[in-house]
């Protein structure tokens, strides 16, 4: 099915800077509206409820697996992430643009509901900066870091499979092509077609 809305799901390797990023991005473009996942992982940090993670206990997740909640959900580092179905359908059948920060796999299982939706990877410049990116968080163990990198292998060898593919060298940079990549996907045909029905009946537009 066709809405209105917009879905851009943006997906890279721990450390690869996608967190800081979309974040930019979401600072300097009010139309887009971020949507929060579902995790089984304890909060980091500063991290809250209902802001960067609905943060769930393993039979809460296990519950809305059953019911076929999610859109998506993975197995990442450990721990399972989803995304709820029906917030996404909710916002983009209203017309709202709505992204999605997620993994790899969820990315291609929300391309497989969602067939429009525009799919975007961040590389690391170099694997010395992701080592370099992971020690510098100061959040994991050696241990955890060491996983994330023997991941980021399996994690980077996807890139193929998305629409587009942001190398997170200059920060600034980055977060400008993420924003021209976003434009760009609003004024395709089919997304304007879709988002403005009305504008294109009128003018006798198929």
């Amino acid at each position: 099915m066709d809405y209105p809305g917009n879905l851009f799901v943006v997906a890279a390797p721990s450390g690869a800077g996608k967190s800081s990023l979309v974040k930019a991005l979401l600072a300097q473009d009010a139309q887009l509206q971020l949507s929060i996942s579902h995790t089984t992982r304890a909060p980091r940090g500063q991290e809250q409820h209902g802001r960067e993670y609905f943060f769930a206990s393993a039979a809460e997740f296990d519950a809305m697996v059953a019911t076929d909640a999610f859109v998506e959900w993975a197995h990442v580092h450990g721990q399972r992430y989803g995304t709820a179905k029906q917030a996404i359908e909710a916002r983009i059948a209203q017309g709202a643009d709505v992204l999605l920060e997620i993994d790899y796999q969820g990315a291609q299982q929300v391309r497989q509901t969602f067939p429009n939706a525009a799919l975007i990877f961040i590389l690391p410049p170099s694997w010395d900066e992701l080592r370099a990116r992971l020690q510098g968080r100061g959040e994991d163990s050696p241990e955890v870091i060491a996983l994330r990198l023997s991941n980021a292998r399996t994690e980077m060898a996807q890139a193929p499979h998305f629409d587009f593919v942001i190398i997170n060298n200059s920060f600034d940079r980055a977060v400008q092509e993420l924003s021209t990549i976003v434009h760009a996907q609003r004024l395709r045909y089919a997304a304007q077609r879709r988002a403005k029905a009305a504008t294109f009946a009128a003018l006798d537009i198929p």
